[in-house]
């Protein structure tokens, strides 16, 4: 397996895990984490979106972010509201997941070994996270992972039993 293989199995991975635990949210989509608040599922998969375009979008292209009616609501930092009308449905936050992360498998299809280490457009006080094109593949990994275990938690606040244990 070479490395656009990896990425692109260990990015086909971390959805399906991620989005199964976000799909049996569907139905208690703002339930937080903790007793203390936290990252609901529904703002889980709105940040997700969001921030793989820009890893992809703003980081590798050089572009705008595709999502900015977003701005402020689903960014790193941001606190999640539990008043659903503040968001879009599950169902539109899906979809956008959906369109940004087959643009980012579509572009690692375009690239070759040696692109993985051309660098970003990343701001420079993050080049040490994002400061090349692999970089950049390899948060989407890992931030959707990370965001998964919200959502692992999210579901036992809601009283479910683990998915996998």
């Amino acid at each position: 397996m070479n490395t656009i293989e990896f990425i692109k199995q260990s990015l086909t991975s971390s959805k399906e895990w991620a989005m199964g635990l976000i799909g049996d949210m569907q139905d208690a989509p703002l339930t937080q984490p903790t007793p203390n608040g936290g990252n609901h599922p529904l703002w889980v998969l709105g940040h997700a979106a969001r921030a793989e375009s820009d890893l992809l979008d703003v980081f590798i292209l050089g572009q705008q972010n595709r999502f900015p009616e977003w701005d402020g609501l689903f960014e790193m930092g941001t606190t999640p509201s539990t008043d659903a009308s503040d968001y879009p449905s599950m169902d539109e936050l899906h979809a956008k997941f959906e369109s940004i992360r087959a643009a980012s498998l579509a572009h690692l299809e375009t690239l070759s070994e040696d692109d993985l280490d051309q660098p970003s457009h990343a701001p420079e006080e993050l080049k040490s996270y994002f400061g090349t094109v692999g970089a950049c593949y390899s948060a989407m990994i890992v931030h959707l992972s990370f965001h998964a275990g919200q959502v692992a938690d999210a579901r036992r606040a809601a009283g479910r039993q683990p998915l996998m244990s």
